[in-house]
């Protein structure tokens, strides 16, 4: 019977089943490059999980950062990655590269 059950539940991971959630969430770009973030702002909707693509443009290491979120990706240069963050409240979270903190912000809104 366990063998039945596994054999049925690749079969509808193959078709598609289970990858509902992950098509479901909302994916935004975001690229560090000489001590800036772009975009500088973004909105996003509240109440639903995002992912944050983020690639390292600039010719040295890269931070990426939210200190209240517990958000932390650190990237060589040339290097790519991604964080997922939970639903978020309505507001206003801010992002920064600690390399570059006094020139490198991204404000992210959740409406």
């Amino acid at each position: 019977m366990r063998v039945v059950l596994a054999a049925a539940f690749g079969l509808a991971l193959a078709a598609g089943g289970g990858s509902a959630s992950a098509a479901e969430t909302a994916t935004y770009p975001v690229v560090v490059r000489d001590g800036r973030i772009e975009p500088a702002r973004l909105e996003v909707p509240a109440g639903v999980k995002i992912k944050l693509t983020i690639r390292n443009e600039g010719p040295g290491p890269c931070e990426f950062e939210n200190l209240d979120l517990r958000v932390e990706k650190v990237l060589a240069s040339g290097a790519s990655s991604f964080v997922v963050i939970h639903p978020l409240r309505p507001g206003s979270y801010r992002f920064f590269d600690e390399f570059h903190p006094d020139t490198s912000e991204m404000v992210l809104i959740a409406k």
